[in-house]
């Protein structure tokens, strides 16, 4: 059984590709994209939990209707160089307000995990063979980020300007 990160924890998967389970007779199926979107009405009634899988050009956009069914969104990764996926998960996350799981998927690595994670990826499936339990330091590799994400981060430079702001606002008060 494959095992992946999810929640910061290496758990087994429960999720089966299309192509692992052409029948669908798992409860829970990840279909690609294309599929979906051909298929769309046909799985709509289907009974189990339905996944879809992106590739970096598929348009986000096209499930914004179908939240209500879809309970994963995987977003393929072909390599370091391949960056869409961050700003797909971003779309998901803040435009759409996708609120289930958001995994990444294809060649990804260790040191992408933390930034993956900043933009809603709430689970990492990483390439047959790579070690998990190293993976899973990434996510404390960094203690402090500078820019506001889909995560909780918040900026220390807002903090600062947000403290100043309240001390301008006080002694402005204060001189009332």
């Amino acid at each position: 059984m494959r095992q992946l990160i999810k929640q910061r924890e290496i758990v087994a998967d429960e999720w089966r590709y299309a192509d692992e389970d052409p029948q669908g007779r798992g409860r829970a199926l990840i279909l690609p994209f294309a599929r979906w979107k051909e298929e769309r009405d046909q799985w709509w009634l289907w009974d189990g939990r339905l996944g879809v899988r992106l590739g970096p050009t598929d348009p986000v956009e096209a499930l914004q209707h179908d939240f209500l069914r879809i309970a994963l969104v995987a977003i393929e990764f072909g390599g370091l160089a391949e960056g869409r996926g961050y700003s797909q998960a971003q779309m998901l996350r803040k435009r759409f307000k996708f609120t289930g799981e958001l995994r990444a998927v294809g060649k990804i690595q260790r040191d992408q995990l933390f930034y993956m994670a900043r933009c809603g990826f709430d689970s990492f499936e990483l390439p047959e063979g790579a070690d998990l339990q190293a993976a899973l330091t990434a996510f404390g590799d960094f203690t402090v980020a500078y820019q506001p994400a889909v995560d909780v981060g918040v900026s220390p430079v807002r903090r600062a300007n947000a403290s100043l702001e309240g001390s301008a606002r006080a002694a402005l008060e204060s001189c009332r």
